[in-house]
């Protein structure tokens, strides 16, 4: 999935561990799941101030929405 790759991407860019970064895809009727897994040094990096870099990424991700109609939910998890 082009999106995932794209979340597991910019999140080794950012990240200290970039080995540890992991996405898993679950797709549901409603709404596709994005859970990407991270060191736990990592976490507040991919979040950001005031959750601004994962906000970021949410967006960049609901653009995808307006092309292919799935609505999409992020999560960030310690591995």
């Amino acid at each position: 999935m082009m999106i995932a790759d794209f979340v597991a991407g910019f999140a080794r860019l950012i990240a200290s561990n970039p080995d540890d970064i992991r996405v898993e895809v679950q797709e549901g009727s409603e709404i596709t799941e994005i859970v990407l897994y991270a060191n736990q040094a990592d976490i507040g990096k991919l979040i950001g101030k005031e959750g601004k870099m994962i906000g970021a990424i949410k967006t960049v991700i609901s653009g995808c929405k307006a092309k292919d109609g799935v609505s999409y939910r992020i999560n960030v998890e310690a591995v």
